[in-house]
């Protein structure tokens, strides 16, 4: 009988070590500066290969144009706008 409460005793105390584990991750991943941090990379990620650290011609070529369509959209509206 004492095994069994050695045994449940190590078991929950195990289990505790883990939650502490647990929640030592989830503090972690939902710190501001580790989503900020992930979030950067992930951009980084679409514009720049991050092993090689070449540049994404293609990814850059489609933002700088679409970029360019919209200030192109807006100066159309403004001049109509203006008439």
């Amino acid at each position: 009988m004492t095994t069994d409460a050695a045994a449940l005793e190590r078991e929950i105390e195990q289990t505790r070590e883990r939650l502490a584990d647990t929640l030592d991750q989830l503090l972690y991943r939902a710190h501001p500066k580790t989503i900020v941090s992930r979030e950067v990379t992930s951009i980084k990620s679409h514009f720049v290969d991050l092993d090689t650290g070449a540049p994404r011609t293609d990814n850059i070529l489609k933002t700088a144009a679409g970029v360019v369509g919209v200030i192109v959209v807006l100066a159309v509206i403004r001049k109509i706008a203006r008439d």
